[in-house]
């Protein structure tokens, strides 16, 4: 063969072997046909046993393909099969279930509750508040081992769209990937329970760790006050709540925070608002990280904000995970009744101090005594004057004493200014001057003191807890008093039409008007019984205590008002009746008021 020849065969050859090469069935650089692929990554995980997700998150308006795009391609070209069957198609659902105490609603994307009405907290006119801040972003996302199933479509069944539960009722969810692992999200309802039992059970897979996202955040039920005020704001709560078996925690995230991260294990966690929680409650503490991050709420300024949680932990089991989702409206006895510290929710104190018992205590006290009064007269403004009198009553020993001993202490003024002005130079003569002064005309100087003190730091505990209760304990949501006062937990405006900026934006109230005109009389009458004052402050006092009082009761709840009103009440008639029978029992005495003090005899050293 000539040149030419050979050349020509060599490259027939070379482009047969190409030829053969490329369109070979068999062989180790096999190439998969387009929408075959998979990654280094997919094949990891399919090989390790993990949970494999769709490669693209499926749009609300489209049936999610478990396998992902690719794989649907590949199995278009078998669909002429006889023996091929379609897959299911599933689209977005949403389930409403009703309860006696919540509607709540479930979407089969991500398998996650999505909205929670409660029925407990009807306004005006009748209406259940939602308590889903957004209801697009719901409650209860899951994430397992980092493959986040928020997105992707669960398999309701055929569960009805509207489930009234009158027994044990049940609704289920079910997430199968391409290596048929899957995913049951079961919610469990009773007729009047407040809670739903939320179980993750993993088939064909073994997770590490989980995370539970609540990015919905949390919806105030009450209508919030127009405009700024001194102090308004405070009755209006948005906190991140949990408990770490040490104490329950109330925290106000400005930010983003992380809660339980080296150390603790957590009961439960979750958010609350004026008169409402939610938490996710675990069978037995866990050793959860809880994050937090603020969320403003656009359409309403004035709304101090929610927040998104998450709560993330180890898997130990690996084939479950269970809790209780609590729907829980503030009411004091229901929450004691749990044994899971959520009274603590609507109160808590000082741990240094042990306030976080005792102080719950009291405000449960004052609660119940409330209730109580209220049973006897079905009207809590009169359950609430009752209770002053009552506290009052409790203090008045100790007033009448401090009022005796100032009164004594008053007429030896004279002599205790002769003597400061005597022994100036010497003040060890001048303290046993005193002493000898206070011996011979037996007051004693501590009674004053003591006296003053008992009755307001038992007084100041109590207007606290009332504070508290009256201003967030849901049992006197909405409770009318008499006259013009319709809700004791709210400010008694009376004329909306007339505001004064920071101080009543709201409109015009009266009880902190009365308010005012008690605590001034109150005051002044403290004041001409007090001894040692200088006149030119018992002057600047008469004015600034109902100034001050009149900034802070002007939005207190009404309840708390009418109380400090009444108290107002009780110390003049108490000052004027004491006072009265002391001035008696002086003029009747033996001499007059100089003669009635002795003075005391000092003996001086002499000089050496």
């Amino acid at each position: 063969m000539n040149k030419n020849t050979v050349i020509g065969s060599v490259l027939i050859v070379a482009i047969m072997i190409w030829w053969f090469m490329a369109t070979a069935d068999n062989g180790p650089n096999k190439q998969m046909p387009q929408g075959m692929k998979t990654t280094a990554e997919e094949q990891a995980r399919q090989s390790s046993g993990d949970l494999v997700l769709p490669t693209k998150t499926p749009e609300i308006k489209a049936a999610p393909v478990l396998g992902g795009e690719d794989a649907a391609a590949a199995d278009s070209s078998v669909t002429d099969s006889a023996a091929a069957l379609p897959a299911p198609v599933l689209l977005p659902r949403k389930i409403a279930v009703e309860t006696d105490k919540f509607i709540m609603t479930l979407s089969n994307v991500g398998g996650k509750i999505s909205s929670v009405v409660a029925k407990a907290l009807a306004d005006s006119a009748g209406n259940f508040p939602e308590l889903i801040q957004d209801t697009t972003l719901g409650a209860l996302d899951l994430k397992l081992s980092g493959a986040d199933l928020s997105e992707v479509l669960f398999d309701a069944g055929e569960t009805p769209e509207n489930i009234r539960v009158e027994g044990d009722t049940t609704v289920q969810f079910v997430f199968t990937d391409a290596n048929d692992n899957r995913v049951v999200r079961s919610y469990s309802f009773t007729k009047s329970g407040i809670s739903v039992r939320q179980n993750n059970k993993f088939v064909g897979f073994d997770p590490k760790d989980y995370e539970l996202s609540w990015k919905g955040g949390m919806k105030e039920t009450e209508v919030l006050p127009k405009g700024k005020s001194v102090g308004g704001a405070s009755y209006f709560f948005s906190e991140v709540i949990f408990n770490n078996t040490h104490s329950v925690e109330r925290e106000m995230v400005s930010e983003s925070e992380t809660f339980n991260k080296d150390e603790g294990r957590i009961s439960w966690a979750g958010m609350r608002r004026k008169y409402v929680a939610m938490t996710v409650q675990f069978d037995t503490p866990v050793a959860a990280v809880l994050k937090t991050k603020k969320m403003t709420v656009a359409d309403n300024e004035k709304d101090p904000g929610t927040y998104k949680i998450s709560l993330s932990d180890n898997l130990n089991s690996g084939d479950s995970l269970s809790f209780n989702f609590m729907v829980l409206p503030l009411v004091w006895d229901e929450l004691k009744a749990l044994d899971k510290g959520y009274e603590k929710v609507i109160v808590s104190g000082w741990s240094w101090c042990g306030a976080d018992v005792w102080f719950v205590a009291l405000c449960g006290l004052l609660l119940k005594l409330l209730k109580f009064f209220y049973s006897i007269l079905p009207n809590y403004g009169v359950a609430i004057i009752l209770l002053t009198i009552l506290v009052r009553l409790i203090t008045t020993p100790f007033t009448v004493k401090q009022l005796k001993s100032t009164r004594g202490m008053s007429k030896l003024k004279p002599q205790l200014d002769e003597i400061n002005v005597k022994y100036r130079s010497d003040p060890k003569q001048k303290q046993a001057a005193i002493m000898e002064l206070y011996a011979k005309n037996g007051v004693n100087p501590l009674a004053s003191c003591t006296g003053g003190c008992l009755p307001m730091l038992i007084q100041m505990p109590i207007f606290i807890g009332l504070f508290m209760v009256l201003g967030r304990a849901i049992e006197l949501r909405g409770m009318p008093a008499f006259l013009w006062i319709s809700d004791l937990s709210q400010s008694d405006i009376i004329f909306r039409g007339f505001s004064i900026p920071f101080v009543m934006p709201e409109g015009l109230a009266l009880l902190p008007w009365i308010m005012v005109a008690t605590t001034y009389f109150q005051t002044k009458v403290t004041m001409s019984s007090s001894a040692g004052m200088d006149p030119a402050q018992q002057k600047m006092m008469v004015w600034m205590m109902p100034i001050m009082m009149f900034l802070f009761s002007a939005v207190m709840p009404s309840g708390l008002v009418l109380y400090w009103i009444i108290s107002n009440i009780w110390s003049i008639a108490q000052y004027k009746i004491i006072n009265r029978d002391l001035i008696a029992t002086a003029k009747a005495s033996k001499g007059s008021d100089k003669g009635d003090v002795k003075d005391a005899v000092i003996v001086k050293k002499n000089k050496k």
